[in-house]
């Protein structure tokens, strides 16, 4: 009996130390998890924004910078465009080229000449108006014999710039002629007049243009007057 009493005993002192060791074990391992996360503010973990909590691709990036620097950004030094006139800037335009010439002397007896026409235009500062001069000498055949036609005139010319490249324009020109061989219908000599216009097609070179026209000369040979026609083909050079 006194053995029974002792061994109870015992086990109640061993059951009692193992609930005081649970009991410290317990209260040495939650109160320093508890003061740590007290010892933690709210204040003092970082804030994270969405753009850092969301991470954003390379080309999101780009169309969000353009997107809202698009309306702000301009060019840097930006100039306006230059302006350019309708015509080109050459003052002088030479012109060389073939001409055919029927020339009316006197009731029912005319001829056809062929030769050489010569020109010299200057537009001031590249204006639609400008003076023009003109040379003619052309060789046909009249009264059996070879006949020698030349003329020089002077006057106004204006021109229009049409699209291609093109350059229409007129002119009237007033001037003195020439007529060989010497006649028995009177001198060789006469005031003369044209009137007509044409066109000039410019090539990929600026200083280059062919030119076509058609004119009405008249003269006045031998107290008659003469209403001849010509016809010219040639090229242009403009400085």
């Amino acid at each position: 009996m006194k053995q029974t009493l002792v061994l109870c005993a015992a086990i109640l002192l061993i059951s009692a130390g193992a609930k005081a060791q649970a009991s410290s074990y317990d209260a040495s391992s939650n109160t320093p998890a508890t003061a740590s996360f007290a010892a933690v503010s709210p204040t003092d973990t970082p804030s994270l924004s969405a753009s850092a909590a969301v991470p954003q691709s390379p080309a999101e990036g780009a169309l969000e910078a353009a997107t809202a620097g698009g309306s702000s950004a301009k060019p840097a030094n930006q100039e306006p465009p230059p302006v350019y006139g309708v015509f080109q800037t050459y003052n002088w335009q030479a012109t060389v080229g073939y001409t055919f010439f029927r020339l009316y002397i006197v009731p029912r007896v005319n001829t056809n000449m062929n030769g050489l026409n010569l020109g010299l235009v200057w537009y001031p500062k590249g204006l639609w108006v400008g003076a023009d001069g003109e040379f003619i000498g052309t060789w046909g055949s009249a009264f059996g014999e070879t006949t020698k036609y030349a003329q020089g005139m002077g006057g106004p010319r204006f021109r229009w710039a049409a699209p291609h490249g093109i350059e229409v324009w007129g002119h009237g020109l007033v001037g003195g002629a020439h007529l060989l061989p010497q006649t028995p219908f009177g001198g060789q000599g006469a005031f003369a007049y044209e009137v007509g216009g044409g066109v000039d097609i410019n090539v990929h070179q600026k200083r280059w243009a062919y030119r076509a026209s058609a004119n009405m000369v008249g003269t006045r040979f031998f107290d008659t007057y003469q209403y001849s026609p010509n016809v010219s083909v040639g090229v242009v050079f403009k400085f």
